[in-house]
């Protein structure tokens, strides 16, 4: 539950329309799916150049998922 926070606060300090920031959480046996929905006009802005942000948001997400010792995917779902 704790990693939802995370990516959600991440991503709503990265939109223009935090309130239409959408994170669930989709536990599985082994890992657990994070399900990230911004507007459509801000999808640009998770990704960043490159995909910069998306690529520095699994980090963090990876970081914090290996501390409790649990396999964590973040997916940007349009």
């Amino acid at each position: 539950m704790e990693l939802k926070n995370l990516v959600e606060s991440v991503a709503k300090s990265l939109v223009d329309s935090p309130e239409k920031v959408e994170v669930t959480e989709i536990e599985g046996a082994q890992t657990s799916v994070i399900e990230l929905r911004v507007a459509k006009e801000d999808m640009g802005k998770i990704i960043g150049k490159h995909g910069r942000n998306a690529q520095a948001i699994r980090t963090i997400l990876g970081a914090a998922s290996t501390r409790i010792k649990r396999n964590t995917v973040l997916e940007i779902v349009e």
